[in-house]
């Protein structure tokens, strides 16, 4: 912290050579916010939540370019070589993406979720190098979709089909046993680390707390990668609908019409006119020449009546046959209506009609 003193005159003055903070220091900060933000009850959108999100992505990246600097980690080395106190730095790009992922805002989402896929992915090679544990390294964001095709396809020889139900049925029996393993380390970390946050764990129990942990955070980010892969899919689409909606011309508003009198004929119009100067007057006539002019008329062009015209001729023409049959005294109808006329003397209205009535 800055300190303040006097000078001869009186004035306070302030001394900016504070200390640099530490690196432990920074990674427990980070670490605390990012357990404090994990479990809060408040929304994860509002501005105290945002702002410690802010601080503790800060702390981490500061953490992170200081273990650059120090260099304490190499590829030639194995991890019993590594020093108790540092395996806990291991853990410093897993905290920074998961943290990262607190940020809400939308504007650069696709940002944060890339820069966060690439902490976790550095996380994940790091700990493949010193080989901490057995999985698969997720693949990265610019292999090509032949190749991705490809790698799924190769692991079996039965055709591609039965290779994507091979496949989907791996990934499955992997998500559980990522579970299932998560579960076991989170309850074996609860009773490691009252003893290692009370400074009485001796260095082998600080080991194996920090390897576990590295172990747990390792199942959580090959969870997070696969979510974050289809939340960038999303998110691309997103936004080529967008620039396909920015780049559509909008279509022009039809012209609304104005509100008008509808008369038979001009005398009509005369009248209303008189009554309703606001508004004006149209007969039969004109209005349908003017929609015929803008051919907006219903029936322009289609001759929509045809099809009842002709079954008005044909109801006409059967009309014309019975008649004809009548006039001639044709023996069939004769005797077809005299059976009929029969029929209803002897049996009342709705006779034959016995469905449904018990």
């Amino acid at each position: 912290m800055a300190e303040r003193r006097n000078s001869s005159d009186g004035r306070e003055q302030t001394n900016t050579d504070a200390e640099p903070p530490k690196l432990s220091d920074l990674l427990d900060r980070g670490w605390k916010i990012f357990e404090e933000v994990d479990s809060t009850d408040e929304p994860l959108g509002s501005s105290s939540v945002q702002l410690r999100v802010r601080r503790g992505v800060g702390a981490l990246e500061e953490a992170s370019r200081m273990v650059a600097q120090l260099d304490l980690f190499s590829r030639n080395e194995e991890l019993e070589e590594v020093a108790t106190a540092d395996l806990r730095y291991l853990l410093l790009p897993a905290l920074l993406g998961a943290l990262s992922m607190k940020q809400t805002g939308r504007d650069k989402r696709l940002e944060v979720v890339q820069a966060a896929r690439d902490h976790f992915m550095d996380f994940l090679r790091r700990c493949k190098e010193y080989n901490v544990s057995q999985f698969d390294l997720p693949s990265s964001t610019d292999t090509s979709p032949d190749e991705a095709t490809q790698n799924r396809s190769s692991g079996g020889k039965s055709g591609p089909c039965s290779s994507d139900l091979v496949t989907m049925a791996a990934q499955r029996q992997a998500k559980i046993e990522r579970y299932r393993q998560k579960k076991l380390l989170e309850a074996q970390l609860a009773d490691m680390r009252r003893a290692v946050d009370s400074g009485q764990a001796d260095d082998e129990v600080s080991r194996d707390f920090y390897l576990l942990s590295v172990q747990r955070w390792i199942t959580v980010c090959l969870e997070e990668i696969e979510s974050i892969d289809q939340e960038v899919e999303i998110l691309k689409k997103m936004d080529v609908m967008k620039q396909c909606a920015v780049k559509q011309p909008a279509q022009p508003s039809p012209r609304p019409i104005k509100p008008f009198i509808l008369t038979k004929d001009a005398v009509q119009a005369q009248v209303f006119g008189a009554g309703y100067p606001s508004l004006p007057t149209m007969t039969v006539d004109d209005w349908y020449e003017q929609h015929r002019k803008h051919g907006a008329l219903p029936d322009q062009g289609v001759p929509r009546r045809v099809a009842g015209q002709q079954d008005t001729d044909v109801q006409d023409r059967e009309e014309e046959e019975k008649e004809k049959k009548a006039e001639n005294d044709d023996e069939e109808s004769l005797l077809k209506a005299r059976n009929w006329d029969d029929w209803k003397d002897t049996h009342r209205k709705g006779y034959g009609n016995r469905h449904n009535m018990g």
